[in-house]
This record gives C-alpha cells, sequence and structure tokens, in this order.
C-alpha cells in the first residue's frame, strides 16, 4: 500500500526541507489541498527539492480554472520533475463555485468529464499527437499555435485523479480518469457496497484494467506513538465525522450503517449553532467505522483491515495541520500491505 502525506502550503520556505525530509522517511509522495492555499505552489516548490516522491494535488477545485489552465500547470509540473506529479481534481459543491469562487454553477459530473476530456486533449496536441481540436457542451478548444506550445519532455502526460463521492461522479472517475480519490467520511462496508461496483462497472465500460486505476483514501487514519496520542486524534476525527454527517450529501454513508437519524440530528445542531455539542453524539463505534486505529506498533494490521483488499493509498496525514509521524519501519511495513494497482 502506497502512503502519501501534507506539507506545510502556508509557508512556501519550509516546503523545500520537508519534501526532503518526507522522501528520506520512504514515503510514496505528498499531496496538498485547496482550502487555505493554493494547492500547486508547494508542489512546486517540493518538486524541485526532491528525486523521486510523487506529487499529486488532492485535490485542485476544477471549474474555477480553464482546463487549458489546469493542463498548462500539470505540465510545467510534470516536465521540471520528470513526470512524478499528477493532476487531482474536484468539483467542490455548489455553494462554494457560486459564493467563494463566482463561477456558474451546472450539473457537475457531465461537466468534469469533459474538463478531464479537454485536459488530455491539451495534452495530446502538445505531445505531438495531432491539431487541438475539442469541443463538448461545457468546454471547446480549437486554437493552439506553435507560439503557445510548451517545450516537450521525456515522461508521458500526467496522471489525473478525480475527487468522487456520489454515484454520478464515480461513474466518470472510473470512465475517464486514472484514479479515484475518495473522500474521508467512508466506510469499509460503504466502500464494498456502494463504490466498488460502480468503479468496476466504469472500468469494463472504458476496457481497462483495475491493475491501472488507483484507489486513494476511503477512511481516516489514527495513530500515533503512543495511546495519549492516539486518544487525542481520535477526537478530533470524532469531530470530523460529525461535521461530515451533519451535510446531507453525505448520509447516504451513515443510511448504509442504520445512522440515518444520527446525521438528521448533526444536522438540525449545527442549523442551531450547536457546533460545539456535536462530537458529543458520535459514539467511539462509529468513529472506528471511518477509521483504523492504533499506536504505531498496532496500526499496520489495523489499516490491513479497514482499507486491505480495496484501497491503493492512503494519506498519513488528515491536513497540513496534522503532520505525518509515521517510522520509516512502518511506512514500510504499510508497503507489503497488497494491493490491486500497478504503478508502472
Amino acid at each position: 500500500m502506497r502512503t502519501f502525506t501534507t506539507l506545510p502550503q502556508e509557508d512556501l520556505r519550509k516546503v523545500g526541507p520537508a519534501a526532503q525530509a518526507i522522501e528520506a522517511d520512504g514515503y510514496t509522495g505528498v499531496s496538498t489541498q485547496e482550502n487555505r492555499h493554493d494547492p500547486f505552489l508547494a508542489l512546486a516548490v517540493a518538486g524541485v527539492a526532491t528525486k523521486k516522491i510523487e506529487l499529486h494535488t488532492g485535490v485542485a477545485i476544477s471549474f474555477p480554472r480553464s482546463p487549458m489552465v489546469a493542463a498548462n500547470i500539470g505540465w510545467d509540473l510534470a516536465a521540471s520533475t520528470g513526470g512524478r506529479f499528477t493532476l487531482g481534481l474536484g468539483s467542490q459543491i455548489r455553494p462554494h463555485n457560486e459564493k467563494r469562487f463566482s463561477v456558474p454553477w451546472s450539473a457537475p459530473a457531465p461537466r468534469m468529464r469533459e474538463y478531464i476530456q479537454s485536459v488530455r486533449a491539451i495534452w495530446a496536441a502538445w505531445k505531438g499527437d495531432g491539431k487541438l481540436s475539442y469541443e463538448g457542451k461545457h468546454y471547446r478548444f480549437t486554437l493552439m499555435t506553435p507560439n503557445f506550445v510548451p517545450e516537450p519532455y521525456d515522461a508521458p502526460a500526467p496522471r489525473i485523479g478525480l475527487a468522487a463521492v456520489g454515484p454520478a461522479m464515480l461513474k466518470v472517475a472510473a470512465e475517464e480518469s486514472d484514479g479515484a480519490k475518495l473522500h474521508v467520511f467512508c466506510t469499509r462496508q460503504y466502500l464494498e457496497n456502494r463504490i466498488m461496483p460502480i468503479l468496476t462497472e466504469g472500468l469494463a465500460r472504458s476496457g481497462r484494467k483495475r491493475e491501472d486505476f488507483e484507489i486513494s483514501g476511503g477512511g481516516f487514519l489514527v495513530t500515533g506513538k503512543d495511546d495519549e496520542a492516539v486518544a487525542k486524534l481520535f477526537e478530533w476525527v470524532r469531530y470530523r465525522v460529525a461535521f461530515y454527517g451533519s451535510t446531507p450529501a453525505y448520509w447516504p454513508v451513515f443510511e448504509e450503517h442504520g445512522l440515518g437519524d444520527l446525521g438528521r440530528k448533526l444536522n438540525a445542531m449545527t442549523k442551531a449553532g450547536e457546533w460545539n455539542k456535536i462530537a458529543g453524539e458520535v459514539s467511539d463505534d462509529v468513529v472506528h467505522l471511518f477509521a483504523a486505529v492504533g499506536r504505531h506498533d498496532q496500526i499496520a494490521n489495523a489499516i490491513a483491515a479497514r482499507f486491505g483488499g480495496l484501497v491503493d493509498s492512503l494519506s498519513a496525514s488528515a491536513n497540513s495541520s496534522k503532520p505525518a509521524d509515521l517510522p520509516p519501519g512502518l511506512i514500510q511495513d504499510i508497503a507489503r500491505i497488497p494491493t490491486q494497482y500497478r504503478p508502472t
């Protein structure tokens, strides 16, 4: 199993040394988020400071950027790092698109399908595969003069990963992208019963093999050097489960376990402004549904039980404010957990 961690995106001066330490510890790669900071800048710094770790946006929000913009920065990051960059994309929800980014909203799955197709068409044109010609309902790219074609590089075009929660976007991920980046608000049962059938069907429809498709995430990792550290992170995850569980879009995961009433209660509490009380509604058993839990000397077995046979890679840190502290030996133990994805 592959392990990723985060970078200190809040201070680019810290990124190079952090990335070098991550590489030395044996992590597969680093992943950035588009929350408070741009997801690409830290990867550019990390890329020139390292030699082998993978660099993923996890994820960059798609619709505020033209596919041409995403293709350009993806090309530059791949070219400058020997092809180590993966463009992770996500749609975000309607209020963020309209009110945070001020971009028009439409059904996200059909638009994302065209987004990925058009990015690939741009890269194909730059790779010398012919004139740029992509025309869809949402995007149209038909102009590419030599002056705007970036210099070639000796590696394949970047891989594309897609954040997917609902059935429509999971279908797009399986049919158009190179990997599904699953939300942490996910249980093994939901993954087995709801997610995997859609991904399996989509891969078959697109004529691709499971070993060429990476499934990432799908739950929390709660670990630390001692019981105190584990308990502290467990409480942090308890709140995150309550936070996500209060949102109707995530209720199908609760419903899978007969916890629909919990979701509705959490939603009512947040509407009443009771944010400081929602974690108290989430029992230990519910937290365990969403996470692999254990000290460093226990967590490899817990990961195998919680994610094994389904997921190919995990994030060892929940976000940049919760940096991973996995010992190199533990990273090696996790790497020995069998997965279906076979990176080339």
